[in-house]
């Protein structure tokens, strides 16, 4: 069996990606790695090369900046990453530049392809999310924030990426039929330090939206307010070992008083019936989930 991860990456540097952690979260796991490179306004080229190992295939790509509409460009990035993967690959693992895998879920993680391996009605496997927030002490409670989304996929060339690159489709708008795994997804992509932030809200919303929606939604400012959050709770678990340094010189405070939410009445009611039954209200699935 082959596992084979793969991903994208441009002005990391910039907007203070962990994209080296990323890589190394799940590289144990990966007999390659593929790496998308886009042209970048910094060094990011450079720091993918400087990763110590040779399972790692870099191919460079160009950006369509005038794709400006639901983030497209990065699905389109991501497919020319998944293209890339060696034929002989079985499952391809991909991580955004943002995410990481806590080191206690690879053993499970590999039996999980192993054990669906020969299923082939099984298009790819299901990952749980902890969404980090502020600070590395805060996880994201409402309902915005997605519960769960495939990270693991065949190496199926009709498989592709789905809209902004959140998750996957096939044959033409066909959700994959997925297996749940014990496992999660750190997602770090809302702790950066607040200059690098502001930044990134500023010049990412452009893969979404054009000049005239930015100027009147985002706030321009020095640095993020962290403080516009409607509810979190505290981690109180270890963070993976491939974070422990960056966690080391994190330069910036940010607390949260998790007893004052600001969750509207419907957004309280939705969390109400998800403590009791475990569903949640009109969640987007895009995947079909096999029990």
């Amino acid at each position: 069996m082959k596992i084979s991860g793969f991903t994208i990456a441009r002005n990391v540097l910039k907007y203070d990606y962990p994209i080296i952690e990323s890589i190394n979260s799940i590289l144990p796991i990966c007999d390659e790695f593929i790496v998308a490179v886009g042209n970048s306004d910094d060094s990011t080229l450079d720091l993918i090369k400087s990763i110590d190992s040779n399972k790692i295939k870099i191919i460079n790509t160009v950006w369509n900046d005038s794709l400006r509409t639901g983030g497209e460009v990065l699905a389109l990035e991501t497919d020319k990453a998944f293209k890339a993967i060696s034929d002989d690959t079985d499952w391809a693992f991909y991580i955004q530049a943002d995410e990481i895998v806590h080191e206690k879920y690879l053993k499970n993680i590999e039996k999980s392809t192993r054990q669906h391996l020969n299923n082939k009605n099984i298009d790819g496997l299901l990952f749980d999310y902890k969404h980090f927030y502020g600070s590395y002490n805060y996880i994201g409670t409402s309902s915005n924030w997605y519960r769960k989304e495939i990270r693991i996929i065949r190496n199926n060339k009709n498989i592709y990426s789905y809209r902004d690159a959140q998750g996957f489709r096939k044959d033409n708008n066909k959700k994959l039929f997925v297996k749940q795994i014990n496992a999660n997804i750190y997602h770090y992509g809302w702790v950066k330090e607040p200059v690098a932030m502001q930044q990134k809200q500023e010049n990412f919303n452009k893969l979404w939206h054009n000049d005239k929606w930015i100027e009147q939604n985002i706030v321009k400012a020095d640095k993020f307010d962290y403080s516009i959050i409607d509810s979190l709770d505290i981690f109180k678990d270890k963070h993976p070992d491939v974070m422990k340094k960056r966690i080391s010189t994190k330069n910036w405070n940010f607390d949260f008083d998790i007893s004052l939410n600001k969750l509207s009445f419907k957004e309280k009611i939705k969390k109400i019936v998800e403590k009791i039954s475990g569903y949640r209200i009109g969640e987007y699935k895009n995947y079909i989930l096999i029990k």
